[in-house]
Formats: structure tokens, C-alpha cells, sequence
């Protein structure tokens, strides 16, 4: 029930955290942007275009049937990447409600929230059926029975939980796909797009921005993850980045615990799409 009240009311939640608002008349270009790509992506109705005003560079896809669907930007995305990077940030997102994202991981995570609460049911249960019961018969075994099961479905439902963050990955590695394929060119400046929001987000964190915190409370839903650390290490220009992050094994400690893909690996599944 929770996630279902999540998403009918998630999308003014969002609004009210991240402060977005329809985009204005000086920001034009982005509606066309966003228009054309989703004319090319064959979706039935134009995504509406919103702002953040937050100075991270990031962009989110979000909404229901009932609020519809939208694109937003945040202001750092605006101010640091050029038109053409974000215009392939922009492909992703659209991707997103293309592959109807949003609900695809609403109703799948249904399922591991129903196992971990049948599972405390009967743990809390079995507690306290042994706990009044072994009063009365001490030789009574259905009570630790109950707890044993519910603690496995603990268990289980932990171990589902990990499927859907995989399958979250696997989400924006189709969102990253679809960017790379409606966009001439859409591999190669996506790569450019996600690695200036990494470096840039890293330079943001390392002289305390306090918006890298505002920004981290619903980050499954942005582009990249923006609490990423490269380093400190100087770059000339935007592809000697691009390559650095590639040569590294992984940015991620633990990617089975994330949402996102590790950036390494994501920069180099874009390679397959520069020949098409």
C-alpha cells in the first residue's frame, strides 16, 4: 500500500524537495528539445519540461497518470553542460518514460515489501505466541516454527530487494541505449554528459555544496549518482575525462547495492553504440 502512496503523491513530493517548476519562456529551447525526442521516441504525448533549482547538474524523469509524465532539468545541468550534452541527457530521460520505468519498478518493488512485512508478522507472532504459550506448554514448537519462517522471509525479501536494485541497473542501461540510438552522435555525448556531471557534482561535494545532500535524497530517480568522488584529478578537456573514468575498473564500491550502474562500466557499454 506504502508504494502505491508513494507513487500517486511522489510526484509533489519530489517538486516540493527539489523545488521545480515549469520551465519558463527563457528556457524554449528545451521544450523543442524535449518535443522532437520524444516525437522520435514515438511516445503518444509530449513529456512537460520542468526545472530544479538546484546548481548540481542532474535531470530526473518522474510523474504518474494522473499528474503525467515529466522531464526535468536542474539548473547546474543548464549552466554546465552544453545544448548538445543535454540534449542527450535529455534522450535518457525521455527513455525512461518511453520503457514506463516509473511503474515497472513501482510494481516490482511491491513484492519484497509484502515478503519483509508477512515475515515480521510472523516473527512478532511466533514471539509472542511462545512467550504466552510456553507459559501453559512448554513442549509447545509452532511458536519458534512461525519465527523461523518469518525470518527467512526477512531473508528473502533482502534478497529480492537486490534483484530490483539489478534491475534498476539494467532500467538505465536501457534508458543509456535509447539515448545513444535517437540522437546522431547520442553515444559519444552522453558519455561527455555523464562524465561532466560526475566531475562536476565531485568539485561541488569537495567544497560542501549543501545541495549534493538535498539533491541525494531521491537520487534512484537522477541520471547519475551525484555523491560519486573522482579524485581531485585535473583535466584539460571533457574526453581526457571521459577515457580516465573508462580505464577505471570501477567508481562504485559496492554496484550491487546501488541503483545505478558503476560509471565505468556505463561509459564503456556506450562504446558499443558509436558505429551505429
Amino acid at each position: 500500500m506504502i508504494h502505491i502512496i508513494q507513487w500517486l503523491l511522489g510526484p509533489k513530493i519530489i517538486e516540493a524537495i527539489y523545488r521545480v517548476r515549469p520551465v519558463s519562456a527563457e528556457y524554449s529551447w528545451l521544450v523543442e528539445t524535449v518535443r522532437r525526442i520524444a516525437e522520435v521516441s514515438g511516445l503518444s504525448k509530449v513529456p512537460k519540461v520542468m526545472i530544479a533549482n538546484i546548481d548540481i547538474p542532474n535531470a530526473f524523469a518522474y510523474g504518474n497518470i494522473f499528474t503525467g509524465y515529466k522531464v526535468a532539468v536542474t539548473k547546474g545541468l543548464i549552466n554546465n553542460l552544453p545544448r548538445d550534452e543535454v540534449e542527450a541527457v535529455i534522450a535518457h530521460e525521455v527513455g525512461h518514460i518511453k520503457h514506463k520505468d516509473v511503474e515497472v519498478m513501482m510494481i516490482i518493488s511491491i513484492l519484497p515489501a509484502l515478503i519483509y512485512w508477512l515475515g515480521q508478522v510472523l516473527i512478532r507472532y511466533g514471539f509472542i505466541s511462545g512467550a504466552l504459550g510456553g507459559r501453559r506448554d512448554g513442549r509447545n514448537s509452532s511458536p519458534l516454527l512461525l519465527a523461523g519462517v518469518g525470518f527467512g522471509l526477512v531473508v528473502v525479501s533482502f534478497i529480492f530487494n537486490l534483484f530490483v536494485l539489478y534491475l534498476s541497473r539494467l532500467r538505465e542501461y536501457y534508458s543509456d541505449s535509447h539515448a545513444a540510438t535517437v540522437l546522431p552522435g547520442g553515444a559519444l555525448k552522453l558519455q561527455r554528459a555523464l562524465a561532466r556531471i560526475i566531475v562536476t557534482s565531485d568539485s561541488l561535494r569537495r567544497v560542501g555544496s549543501r545541495s549534493i545532500s538535498e539533491v541525494s535524497k531521491f537520487k534512484a530517480l537522477l541520471i547519475a549518482d551525484p555523491e560519486l568522488r573522482v579524485g581531485g584529478r585535473r583535466f584539460y578537456n571533457i574526453d581526457e575525462v571521459v577515457e580516465y573514468l573508462k580505464s577505471l575498473k570501477s567508481l562504485t564500491p559496492l554496484e550491487i547495492l546501488s541503483t545505478h550502474p558503476d560509471p565505468a562500466k556505463r561509459l564503456r557499454f556506450l562504446d558499443r553504440f558509436k558505429n551505429i
